[in-house]
């Protein structure tokens, strides 16, 4: 189980194939990141249940960026 005490704001997001994708803004609740914005201004979130690890004070996920990015919402999720 991921330790969410361990998500810091300005971590960056990596993707299964080490790549960077985004970047922490804070943690939106409990299970909820919530992602700095994009080039256009956009704000994104992932679930936590992507995050694979937080060691190397990054934060990993376990699907490639691509993919990431098509499954990210723009929206915090409905609680």
């Amino acid at each position: 189980m991921i330790n969410t005490d361990q998500i810091k704001p300005d971590m960056p997001v990596v993707c299964s194939q080490d790549g960077q994708f985004a970047t922490v803004d804070h943690m939106e609740g409990s299970d909820t990141i919530k992602l700095k914005k994009d080039k256009a201004g956009q704000h994104h979130y992932i679930p936590l249940t992507w995050v694979t690890s937080t060691e190397g004070g990054k934060v990993k996920v376990d699907r490639p960026g691509d993919q990431a990015m098509e499954e990210w919402s723009t929206s915090p999720p409905i609680l």
